[in-house]
């Protein structure tokens, strides 16, 4: 059983399986269900444990400070002095635990944040009320824990007075879509922008770019979204998208889903390599993708491999094709 344990986490729960399966099992729900045997069995890897321990303790996987959920509002530029914590607002953004805690991935919601402001959206954020959206429970397979989670983030939006809450990453906008009451409008940062894009907000400049695009496995398969990304990026002006060879409901994981980053690093790492290397055939300068994750996982490897390739966020091409 140990052994068996060991083989579930080591799986991104990227729903590919389920997509092709010619009998339409729904193959997630059932590892997912798996993972929580094991946990029951006393059967699965120490780092599970850990996962535990860290959410219990400081309610995010990485046992980072609550306090410090919101210290990246430092990196925005003419930040207000209360950096984007109010008590009210029309739109809530949630921020996520990578964003909120990788220095790689704190640059997503910098952008968002001056993207907001030059569109004069009243927003905030939930600052140290914010706890994690419960995913790494539910991968982890303490199903049964996630209810805490799920109550007291909705209670720290309905706080706010809040119409809508936007989510850049695709995981927590998953779990809200399946696991939280449908309290408040939820809007994956990529559906909001195509609005703001749509009611012409967003002002443009040329951007000679060519870049390809990466499907969040959670956004794309898990959400159904595949064309409201693409559209932002082809409303950029100078900018050229190409196709990777496995796009859409067929694009392969980053490696940074399911946990496994901290159950086997080593796959991760090989799963990254081989997206890099479709990445790299496209002949793009840049790689563009709507995950925090997404783009922490494929940076880490460019970085380490030295690889001469941009890895980007839509959020951040968006920014950066924002006239001043």
């Amino acid at each position: 059983m140990k052994e068996f344990g060991d083989t579930v986490y080591r799986c991104t729960l990227c729903g590919r399986c389920q997509e092709v399966c010619p009998a339409g099992i729904l193959l997630k729900d059932i590892w997912l269900s798996v993972r929580e045997d094991m946990v029951f069995s006393r059967a699965c890897p120490e780092r599970v444990e850990t996962i535990r321990e860290n959410l219990s303790k400081s309610h995010n996987v990485f046992a980072e400070d609550d306090d410090e959920r919101a210290g990246w509002v430092e990196g925005v530029r003419e930040a207000p002095e209360h950096g984007h914590v109010k008590e009210h607002a029309e739109v809530v953004y949630f921020t996520g635990c990578v964003s909120a805690y990788f220095p790689m991935a704190q640059q997503i919601p910098v952008a968002l944040a001056e993207i907001l402001e030059a569109c004069e959206v009243d927003f905030t954020l939930l600052g140290s009320e914010e706890w994690c959206c419960g995913f790494p429970f539910l991968g982890a397979g303490f199903r049964d824990r996630i209810q805490e989670y799920v109550d007291h983030n909705l209670a720290a939006v309905r706080s706010r007075r809040a119409q809508r809450v936007v989510f850049a990453c695709p995981t927590c906008y998953q779990m809200w879509r399946e696991h939280y009451p449908p309290q408040v409008a939820i809007d994956h940062v990529t559906g909001f922008l195509g609005e703001l894009i749509a009611a012409g907000r967003v002002p443009w400049k040329e951007l000679p770019l060519t870049v390809t695009y990466h499907d969040p496995c959670d956004l794309g398969r898990g959400a159904g979204e595949y064309e409201t990304p693409r559209e932002i990026i082809r409303s950029i002006p100078g900018v050229k998208l190409v196709e990777l060879a496995r796009n859409r409901q067929r694009c392969t994981c980053c490696g940074g889903g399911g946990n496994l980053e901290l159950i086997d690093g080593k796959l991760s790492g090989e799963i990254a390599r081989d997206k890099i290397e479709e990445v790299v055939a496209t002949g793009a300068s840049a790689v563009v993708t709507a995950c925090q994750q997404c783009v922490r996982t494929m940076g880490a490897y460019v970085r380490r491999n030295k690889i001469p390739l941009e890895v980007l966020d839509v959020v951040q091409l968006t920014r950066r094709a924002l006239k001043e």
